[in-house]
């Protein structure tokens, strides 16, 4: 893909992440946002936590490697390296498969309020800003540390995608845990 097509494309994904969770999750009561599903489900807050966790990282990584570059030819072809492909292939939204995460980004049971919805934003802002500055670098160049494991590196591009998908898949997850805790609170007013 055009690198130039692609940055359109992430901006406009993040874009749609920022409007739904700014529309649908951040005015939901702290109770709605804190409800887990099942016992070993993540919160709305706790899986907006988690991609903070992720942001805290990839933003200032994306963000240090979109400085030190070179620029690049515009517009050029992205590719993908094998490990571009298979961590983008883990988190994308429609890979249903469960993933194990790492202890220190796994937020379960962590006391939580309404401020990592706000934070969250906060980071889309920022991520939005990164894939403007992105326009003029090479997005083949490896740059990107690995958040668990620092000594391998993603390409700009991949580590872009990556860090999208991985939201797209997570605010999904959000959605479906305000949706069963909006159900659930429909259920109680019934029953009583």
């Amino acid at each position: 893909m055009l690198s130039t097509v692609l940055l359109r494309h992430l901006a406009s994904q993040v874009e749609a992440l920022y409007a739904t969770v700014d529309a649908e999750l951040r005015p939901l009561d702290t109770q709605v946002l804190n409800f887990k599903p099942g016992p070993n489900s993540w919160s709305v807050l706790e899986c907006l936590e988690h991609l903070n966790r992720y942001s805290r990282f990839y933003n200032q990584e994306l963000a240090q490697a979109l400085q030190t570059q070179a620029p690049g030819q515009h517009p050029h072809e992205v590719g993908f390296s094998w490990l571009g492909r298979k961590s983008y292939d883990t988190v994308k939204p429609e890979n249903g498969k469960k993933q194990q995460t790492i202890k220190h980004m796994n937020p379960a049971g962590s006391q939580l309020q309404a401020s990592v919805v706000e934070e969250f934003l906060q980071h889309q802002t920022r991520l939005l800003q990164l894939l403007a500055s992105a326009a003029n670098t090479d997005l083949n160049r490896k740059a990107v540390r690995i958040e668990f494991f620092r000594l391998l590196k993603l390409r700009v591009g991949e580590a872009l995608q990556f860090v999208v998908a991985h939201e797209q898949r997570h605010v999904q997850q959000a959605l479906r845990a305000a949706q069963a805790a909006q159900g659930q609170r429909k259920e109680a007013v019934l029953i009583v």
